[in-house]
């Protein structure tokens, strides 16, 4: 090694951490080979060592340095790719709001101080908005999260190329907090391609490009901090999330999540966050589960989802050790729905659920997310740990829809009404927690709630003190009742806005 050269090595072993300096001097002398040139009176320089090289440890030294070199160029390469097909999304969104002074119309106390005229009922608010998404196809496709585009009266969407565009609403799906919004196709159009979530590995580098707070193509990295997170969102909503410590902020939603080679594989949706900012934890909706929501919505405007007809639960190492099964993996089945496919099937309470068409099950969570995802109508293996054994049988699953009717028939038979579950905007109009209370949308004059004065439109929000979440939540609740047995509705009159409890038997 020429003098000069042994000079340059000592002062990077010197400056340099420990870590880094045989990589750098490797680049350092890689570099300085490659561009010395042979003078007439000059030593001749020694030749670089390439991949080829007899010698497994300088091989191994140049594969090093040539990796350091890629990473430290990864990001970039990703951004490069992914910017294009990155686009700013600005909402408008118009809301019904209750006058909540409306509870005081009627109060004397009220008008004797105030002296107001009569109140308005509602009035109405605009809300406006930012969030991200991606161009999945050249025909103007964009994924982006429902909570961004789902309740929007109007979409405009901005393109990294500065071109600024009106959109539509192609669908949008609560469930999973997933939309497709349209912008004209265009062949010239940039386009992300998404990878297989599923074989993401904890601790791989990912990359987040989105448009926090309105700061256009901001990217951030991080890493895959945690898989398979559920309880982040709405309990009834389908969760299989991954998490990250790549900086997100209010304005990444409905942007992607990437992997080094410039695949999606996730859609960022939440953070969790004291301060509304970033603090290290965000969650990404995994991209296999994405894709199968998108492809659904610009097929069909909507996703249609397969339904066994099991109430299920995790499988604790106390149940586990229980039922003698030897890994606390699987879904427990703790109720079957009466004429459901898994009934039809001849599933039990008690089975354990460890595979699902050939995939293993890992808790409650895991089976709801593919049965949701599965084709409705097809024959399906399922193995089910019953006894002490396994035991392999077929069911055909049914239309969700047809959940929803069965449980709605119990509804009917034993209140005399019919009920849906409240929508997002109902629920924001009354003031209600999203997720909760259902709405009577038909009543039997003669039933029980016909009898106690329950009208059209009200809203049932607590029996006995629990919360109503949905419709299956209440059909549930009243299969544990006795035949008139007698219950306390916490209810909220349509008319006034105001809230109560009423008692009632139930037939």
């Amino acid at each position: 090694m020429p003098e000069r050269m042994r000079n340059n090595y000592r002062i990077l072993h010197k400056w340099l951490p420990k870590g880094f300096v045989l990589g750098a001097t490797l680049i350092f002398l890689t570099a300085g080979f490659g561009t010395s040139c042979k003078g007439k009176d000059e030593t001749p320089a020694e030749p670089a060592v390439s991949l080829e090289s007899p010698h497994p440890a300088h091989a191994r030294v140049t594969e090093n340095a040539l990796s350091a070199v890629t990473f430290a160029t990864a990001i970039e390469r990703v951004a490069e790719k992914t910017i294009p097909a990155v686009v700013h999304i600005e909402v408008t969104e118009r809301q019904e709001i209750v006058n909540p002074l409306l509870p005081f119309e009627n109060n004397p106390f009220f008008h004797y101080f105030f002296n107001f005229p009569k109140i308005p009922r509602k009035f109405q608010r605009v809300l406006k908005g930012l969030g991200t998404g991606m161009i999945i196809d050249t025909d103007g496709h964009i994924l982006t999260n429902n909570h961004v585009a789902g309740g929007a009266t109007k979409i405009d969407v901005l393109l990294a190329n500065g071109k600024k565009y009106p959109a539509d609403l192609v669908g949008a799906d609560p469930k999973t907090d997933l939309a497709v919004i349209k912008i004209p196709g265009d062949k010239s159009l940039p386009h992300v391609t998404f990878g297989d979530s599923d074989a993401v590995k904890v601790g791989a580098w990912v990359v987040a490009i989105g448009h926090p707070r309105g700061l256009d193509q901001t990217v951030t990295q991080g890493i895959i901090s945690a898989k398979h997170r559920t309880g982040i969102m709405d309990p009834s909503s389908y969760q299989d999330f991954l998490q990250t410590d790549a900086a997100i902020n209010p304005g990444n939603s409905g942007g992607p999540l990437l992997n080094l080679q410039g695949e999606v594989i996730g859609v960022n949706a939440a953070i969790v966050s004291q301060s509304g900012g970033f603090e290290g934890i965000g969650f990404a909706i995994p991209s296999n589960m994405a894709i199968h929501i998108a492809n659904e919505l610009i097929a069909k405007g909507k996703v249609e989802r397969g339904w066994l007809g099991v109430s299920v639960q995790d499988l604790t190492p106390e149940l586990a050790e229980k039922f003698g099964i030897d890994k606390p993996r699987g879904a427990l089945i703790a109720d079957v729905i009466k004429g459901s496919p898994a009934d039809t099937a001849g599933l039990k309470r008690g089975d354990i659920i460890v595979t699902f068409a050939g995939k293993e099950i890992r808790d409650a969570g895991a089976l709801r997310n593919e049965v949701a995802a599965s084709p409705i109508g097809r024959s399906t293996e399922i193995t089910v740990w019953r006894d002490g054994s396994r035991l392999v049988l077929a069911v055909t699953l049914g239309d969700l829809k047809e959940q929803t009717r069965i449980l709605s028939r119990s509804i009917k038979e034993r209140l005399g009404v019919e009920v849906r579950t409240l929508t997002k905007r109902e629920a924001e109009n009354y003031g209600i927690k999203p997720g909760r209370g259902v709405l009577i949308q038909w009543v039997d004059p003669t039933g029980p709630l016909g009898q106690a004065g329950f009208e059209v439109g009200d809203i049932l929000l607590k029996i006995n003190g629990q919360t109503i979440k949905d419709v299956n939540c209440l059909a549930r609740f009243l299969g544990t009742l006795h035949p008139r047995q007698r219950i306390a509705i916490f209810v909220l009159d349509h008319r006034s806005g105001n809230t109560g409890y009423v008692q009632v038997a139930v037939r």
